[in-house]
């Protein structure tokens, strides 16, 4: 019996229950594959810390850092991510793509965006929008409580579930990826958030959606390699373009330097920047900053 949504509620062991590193090893970790070794923790303060210090020393490509909770998760921009222990995803592989350009290696973190979304949906059964440059957002179906400091949850809005972060490390790019995934809307760290179980999700098995976002990220990482790190040739230009939530709206750019830049997001172009068309009938592109949705299709601010 699942217990009722009310904030002094707790989760038992049984409704979130810890990952098991010997299964999940068993069927990720194959002989000419990508994944190479597999560690669960049971708290650490970041992942992408962690195997970014491993880094400096020499570290295998493949190597997958998973925590049950993290005490100091980042995101972009210095801002942190946490959340209950066991209830979501939180875990940083490191990759070396040695042989392509390096000034491609911008679009990894697109590229995890990209097959993040594409195992959710085929193992959740999550439709995930990608907001550029790195969150993942899902769609909260009317009905599915009532967010901190709200009366109830507006039909259709977007909140984001997901982050990524990619930092230089070694000889390669640490790739964090966080993700809530059984958070009730008494757990949210703040309004904009969600969860893949408010989403609807199929399931919630959190080995089921590891293994799946996994397996998608070697598919596509193999893909893009393969590709000399060409995003069109690869199609995740494409592919990132199509489930871009940003794409079609009037957005704000917030950028270094304390500049701002208004205009509609038209494309991803082939460095993975967002470009902008502005009111003076200019286009520019984007590479850094962080994004504000305020108008389109959906409407919404996000």
């Amino acid at each position: 019996m699942t217990p009722p949504d009310a904030p002094h509620n707790r989760w038992s062991d049984l409704d979130r229950p810890p990952l098991n590193a010997a299964a999940l090893r068993r069927g990720l970790l194959k002989p000419g594959g990508l994944w190479t070794s597999l560690e669960i923790v049971g708290t650490t303060g970041s992942t992408n810390s962690d195997l970014a210090a491993r880094a400096a020393s020499g570290l295998a490509e493949g190597t997958v850092l998973v925590a049950e909770e993290q005490t100091a998760g980042r995101g972009r921009l210095d801002r942190s991510w946490t959340a209950p222990p066991r209830s979501g995803l939180f875990f940083s592989v490191y990759l070396t793509p040695g042989d392509v350009p390096p000034e491609r290696w911008g679009w990894l973190p697109l590229l995890a965006g990209v097959a993040t979304a594409t195992g959710l949906a085929q193992s959740a059964g999550v439709d995930m929008a990608l907001k550029w440059p790195n969150d993942l957002l899902v769609t909260i179906p009317t009905g599915s409580g009532t967010l901190p400091g709200e009366t109830g949850t507006p039909p259709g809005a977007e909140r984001k579930t997901g982050g990524i972060l990619a930092e230089r490390a070694g000889d390669g790019v640490v790739i964090g990826i966080g993700l809530n995934v059984s958070l009730r809307a008494a757990e949210l760290p703040a309004p904009q958030a969600g969860s893949l179980a408010l989403a609807g999700a199929v399931s919630t098995d959190r080995e089921t959606l590891l293994r799946a976002v996994l397996r998608s990220l070697e598919e596509w990482y193999g893909r893009w390699r393969e590709a000399n790190g060409d995003a069109a040739e690869s199609g995740l230009q494409a592919a990132y373009a199509a489930g871009c939530a940003t794409l079609d709206r009037t957005v704000r750019a917030e950028l270094p330097g304390d500049r701002s830049v208004v205009g509609e997001a038209v494309a991803i172009d082939g460095d993975g920047r967002l470009v902008l068309a502005t009111g003076d009938g200019l286009q520019e592109p984007v590479s850094a900053g962080d994004i504000v949705h305020l108008r389109g299709a959906e409407g919404g601010l996000t």
